[in-house]
């Protein structure tokens, strides 16, 4: 037990159960958005399609069809191929990619910021090897005459 308490207290472990718990969480948001913001509109433009309700019979079932909606279908035990639900896990997953993507590309910005050196604001006296500002054209600790940069 004592070493099943160590496991789980590792700071990996932790990081991993917080990101998979957030990422359950998001994946929550996610579907709500294709489902409620994004396919109304492109159903809307495609003539009023709901792409949760499109589905291809495969065996009827009891009683039998046509069915008008999924649910319906499913009620009556048919065997169907709900492509349309397929086309939201589609989008659902590009938007997903595409947030992943952007969220990447923000961090790997950020590294790069913090990576680039900085610019150097002294330099070396050649004479006494003193720290002098960089624009500096004659050294303060011993007075010589610096050659311009």
């Amino acid at each position: 037990m004592k070493d099943f308490k160590e496991f789980i207290m590792r700071g990996n472990v932790l990081d991993m159960a917080v990101g998979i718990i957030i990422g359950a969480a998001i994946a929550l948001v996610i579907n709500s958005l294709v489902r409620d913001i994004i396919m109304p509109p492109i159903g809307l433009a495609l003539g009023g399609v709901d792409f949760s309700n499109l589905f291809a019979v495969l065996k009827q079932g009891t009683p039998p069809g046509p069915y008008p909606t999924l649910a319906d279908a499913q009620a009556a035990s048919a065997v169907t191929i709900n492509w349309g639900v397929f086309v939201n896990t589609i989008i659902s997953f590009l938007i997903i990619a595409f947030a992943i993507f952007m969220m990447v590309r923000f961090v790997m910005r950020m590294r790069r910021r913090a990576e680039t050196p900085a610019v150097p604001t002294t330099k070396d006296c050649p004479y006494c090897l003193s720290k002098i500002a960089i624009k500096a054209t004659r050294c303060p600790n011993c007075t010589s005459e610096l050659k311009a940069a």
